[in-house]
């Protein structure tokens, strides 16, 4: 099973740096996946949830992109990767129940049914599942996987 980090949290929500890029890099550095909110603008890449924060470069992009998921927030966002990143994982949702994400594995908002191709939102990391999803998106990565060789 994978454990997704969520915005780039290990301990909990943090406001103020979540969908940071070194905040992004060091989860990937204690070796999670990441769900990151991303934006296309103007043909400018920008990360944030709820709105376009971070402005980063695509090199950033690339060097990032086998550990992300990339939740796309904007119509031009989904274009971006459609058209020139297609293997990249990518999702759009906003409160559906599902979504297919862009490799065929469902992303399962919180407390729904689940299968296991289910990528589970569980920002807790609480929860016990009847069934053993794919992945599991949590603010508390580290409290799934445990203490050892995590650097904060």
């Amino acid at each position: 099973m994978i454990i997704i980090s969520h915005r780039g949290n290990l301990k909990g929500s943090n406001k103020k740096s979540e969908n940071g890029p070194e905040y992004i890099q060091n989860a990937i550095n204690n070796g999670f996946d990441v769900e990151v909110d991303i934006w296309v603008l103007n043909n400018k890449i920008y990360l944030g949830h709820d709105g376009p924060e971070y402005l980063v470069e695509l090199p950033f992009i690339l060097a990032i992109s086998k550990k992300t998921w990339f939740h796309c927030k904007n119509l031009d966002c989904l274009k971006f990767f459609i058209n020139d990143f297609p293997d990249f994982k990518f999702f759009w949702h906003q409160e559906d129940d599902y979504t297919l994400t862009s490799n065929n594995l469902i992303w399962t908002y919180p407390n729904k049914t689940i299968t296991n191709k289910s990528i589970i939102v569980d920002l807790n990391g609480s929860k016990n599942y009847d069934n053993i999803p794919y992945a599991i998106c949590t603010d508390y990565p580290i409290k799934i996987k445990g203490e050892k060789d995590v650097r904060i």
